[in-house]
């Protein structure tokens, strides 16, 4: 019996050790299904919608709670692990721990003093009583002192990377209002004739992509870490900005193509890579992002802007093939995150996030 027990102490202190190693230390994207932080993170996230539903007008802010919540919760799991993995070895060793004024101590002693020593409290109650408890009681608390030292490093680190994303995101808004679409970032461009800048601005977010790609495939959670303000996402930057690579190169033929295209790549490479770390195959839309009356508002705005378009009929072909590329993917992640795919074309009067105050209505139009 011991011997089962110390045998499962191994395996939840092993197993717990492999999952914080994966995913603080490790700056790889882990597949495997079996661990805890995929366990928090999926099967957690379907009650919590559930919840969420049931506050309607609070539904945002009730799912953006979840994403720290969670981190809480993993922590809160890894550092039960090790309490009861250490404590499990105690059992097993004989419990040869010394109080003042006991001679039979339980297991709940044994994990009282395992608790102790991981967060090395030093409180003297509970003492090892033999080498091989002082032994185990050295490595719990060198394994808790290290296990804590990560985590001081892992969440500033965590969001640091949920600030530099939000930052881009915050820029958009004043350009291509909020939510954001495609049509009117191209649009405002157009009307200032300002193609030299919209070129540069499309360029600039190859590095928000890349630093996306590193930061979310290295910790998936922060795709469950939501946007500060209303009509605002990563997913819905994201789809915006693979919307006007796409618009550019297939609508736009007297603008240059290969810095576009480098930033189109990327944001496709992300959009696929996290949908594979979260094991999500791709999905049809299940409404047209852009119809035909859609494309026919888009090009209207255009050509009113002053921009020189390609034919409806030549611009939907090479549109199709380009948003085959990406919109199953983005529409597999907004599936799993709840988090709308922003419109090809403004859907009524253009609001913006900037111009909003608690003391004013929501505001509409472009001010300047």
């Amino acid at each position: 019996m011991h011997v089962l027990v110390a045998c499962l102490g191994i395996v939840v202190i092993a197993g717990t050790l492999v999952e914080i190693f994966e995913t603080i230390v490790l700056p790889r994207r882990v597949t495997r299904l079996l661990r805890f932080t995929h366990l928090v993170f999926v099967a957690g996230w379907p009650p919590w919608q559930w919840l969420a539903r049931r506050f309607r007008s609070r539904r945002d802010n009730v799912l953006s709670v979840f994403g720290p919540l969670a981190l809480l919760v993993l922590l809160a799991g890894w550092t039960l692990g090790l309490i009861v993995g250490f404590a499990l070895l105690q059992w097993a060793a004989g419990s040869n721990l010394h109080a003042a004024g006991q001679t039979a101590l339980s297991f709940g002693d044994d994990l009282y003093f395992s608790a102790s020593t991981f967060f090395t409290l030093g409180l003297g109650d509970i003492v090892p009583g033999d080498s091989t408890a002082r032994a185990l009681a050295m490595l719990e608390a060198g394994g808790g002192f290290g296990v804590l030292a990560l985590v001081i490093g892992y969440l500033p680190a965590l969001y640091q990377a949920f600030a530099r994303r939000e930052t881009a995101i915050s820029l958009l808004d004043a350009r291509a209002g909020s939510p954001p679409s495609a049509g009117e970032l191209v649009r405002r461009y157009a009307v200032d004739g300002d193609w030299e800048g919209l070129i540069e601005y499309v360029q600039d977010w190859e590095k928000w992509e890349a630093d996306l790609m590193e930061s979310h495939l290295t910790y998936p959670m922060l795709s469950y870490f939501r946007s500060q303000h209303d009509n605002q996402s990563w997913l819905a930057a994201l789809t915006t900005i693979l919307d006007t690579c796409a618009l550019i190169v297939a609508g736009l033929p007297d603008l240059p193509k290969r810095p576009v295209k480098l930033t189109f790549a990327l944001g496709r490479h992300f959009a696929v890579d996290l949908a594979q770390v979260l094991h999500l195959p791709p999905q049809a839309p299940q409404e047209e992002r852009l119809t035909a009356q859609q494309l026919a508002q888009l090009r209207a705005g255009l050509l009113e802007a002053g921009a020189t378009v390609a034919d409806e009929e030549t611009m939907a072909r090479h549109l199709g093939k380009f948003r085959d590329a990406y919109e199953p993917y983005l529409t597999a992640l907004s599936h799993r995150l709840t988090l709308p795919l922003p419109a090809w074309v403004p859907p009524g009067e253009i609001t913006e996030d900037w111009r909003s105050t608690a003391w004013e209505p929501r505001s509409t139009g472009v001010l300047f």
